[in-house]
């Protein structure tokens, strides 16, 4: 490993650059997958969809409460208007 490390000090800086950018790329791309596939196995778990579920349901109940304002604010608008 030192051999690499002294054979790539001993490179331009424009090389130098070139093989730190595909670095951080392939780096970046692994991570990404390995997110990925944690994702996808986690989400796949029936606790954790039921988990999902229950933690969504503050968020559909605002969702409602803002779709009933609105149309109540758009009748109320019209009605004044007429």
């Amino acid at each position: 490993m030192k051999k690499v490390i002294h054979h790539i000090r001993k490179q331009p800086e424009h090389i130098r650059r070139s093989i730190l950018h595909i670095s951080v790329i392939v780096c970046g791309v692994v991570l990404i997958l390995l997110w990925i596939y944690s994702l996808g196995t986690n989400l796949a778990s029936p606790d954790m969809r039921e988990k999902i579920n229950e933690d969504l349901k503050p968020f559909s109940a605002l969702k409602d409460n803002m779709i009933g304002g609105y149309n109540n604010l758009s009748g109320s608008v019209l009605e004044t208007q007429q």
